[in-house]
């Protein structure tokens, strides 16, 4: 209704019946599940939970089994390894594999909550949070009723199913760790550069002499030598991967950088230290090398030092020096670790 004085359009709520602002409507009747009247509907139920949780183990020994039986590199019992078809195969059927694993877990679940645990809708009054003593005993009595409710304790062949499941699933994470190869060792710390090979032109690998490097020139290098035959010669290529630059060495700030180069010719690694992006942008002016990825930026006078960007760390600098001929050769190997820190950056090499 609406009162008498108030505004246009303003209602006000009738007064309370009984004392209550909205009756209780009540909970509606309890329907009774199949399972909760028939024994035999019970035992049914509980026989499909443990079935899914069966087919779950299955699943994963289905993934673990495909893992070595239809690898794309070795054994595929269904195209030859190393082709397309091979990885293709591996992908059905590992992926599916794990899709049983895990989805039989959940239905597993679901079907056993839907069927045989209590599904009787229970009212509690608010009250207070905490309480006393009485209070504490009285939850844990309910806790107590809801585990024995649930039928855990009095159902064994479900419980050893779903542990089954359960213990076996980890297997499916564990299994391709021991296809990952050895660890790597020490190889993160040395790349193909060591004394006495010369710096060759990366596009054509011809060396390079001192003479034919410009002031505020670069030049992407490559350790001579480095070829398609040399074993791995990707992974190496990759981490040998260097430019170097002129300057003049009257404005260079570090005195040890300078003396690793050669009359204002420093090399550096190419690989950024922060994620492994290819540093090829060179500022003639500034003398900063750029890293296109992130812009972490490298001052070439100061060692290579970083004054922007996420790296961490300066480029790692190549000792260089110029042979009988006149070519510019490494006089070793990058005195610390190339591209981005790793996780034993700072152990013994």
């Amino acid at each position: 209704m609406t009162t008498q004085g108030s505004k246009a359009g303003t209602a006000t709520i009738s007064a309370r019946e009984s004392g209550t602002l909205f009756p209780n409507p009540g909970l509606p009747p309890h329907e009774y599940r199949q399972a909760d009247l028939d024994p035999k509907a019970e035992k049914r139920a509980e026989r499909v939970v443990a079935g899914m949780f069966v087919i779950s183990i299955l699943g994963t020994v289905l993934f673990v089994a495909s893992y070595f039986l239809f690898s794309p590199l070795n054994t595929n019992l269904l195209a030859e390894p190393g082709t397309m078809q091979a990885v293709r195969w591996n992908n059905l059927f590992t992926g599916l594999g794990l899709a049983i694993s895990v989805f039989f877990i959940g239905a597993a679940a679901v079907h056993w909550a839907k069927t045989l645990m209590p599904d009787h809708e229970m009212v509690e009054e608010r009250h207070e949070l905490g309480g006393n003593e009485a209070t504490q005993k009285a939850a844990v009595k309910i806790l107590g009723d809801g585990i024995q409710e649930s039928g855990i304790a009095r159902r064994p062949l479900i419980v050893t199913a779903m542990v089954g499941a359960f213990a076996v699933l980890p297997i499916a994470v564990l299994a391709p760790l021991s296809t990952m190869g050895p660890l790597p060792g020490n190889k993160l710390h040395h790349t193909f550069w060591k004394a006495g090979l010369r710096l060759t032109r990366d596009h054509d690998g011809t060396p390079i002499k001192a003479a034919d490097v410009a002031m505020n020139s670069i030049f992407h290098i490559m350790p001579d030598g480095l070829t398609h035959e040399t074993e791995d010669y990707l992974e190496e290529r990759a981490k040998a991967a260097a430019v170097i630059v002129r300057i003049d060495p009257a404005i260079g700030q570090d005195p040890e950088s300078l003396a690793h180069g050669y009359d204002g010719i420093l090399a550096f690694s190419k690989i950024c230290t922060h994620v492994g992006c290819p540093v090829a942008l060179y500022e003639q002016q500034t003398h900063h090398m750029l890293c296109p990825c992130h812009q972490s930026t490298f001052d070439v006078t100061d060692g290579a030092k970083v004054i922007f960007g996420p790296a961490h760390r300066p480029l790692p600098q190549l000792p260089i020096e110029v042979d009988a001929e006149g070519y510019l050769v490494a006089t070793g190997d990058f005195p610390s670790p190339i591209g981005p820190s790793f996780w034993d950056l700072h152990k013994e090499k």
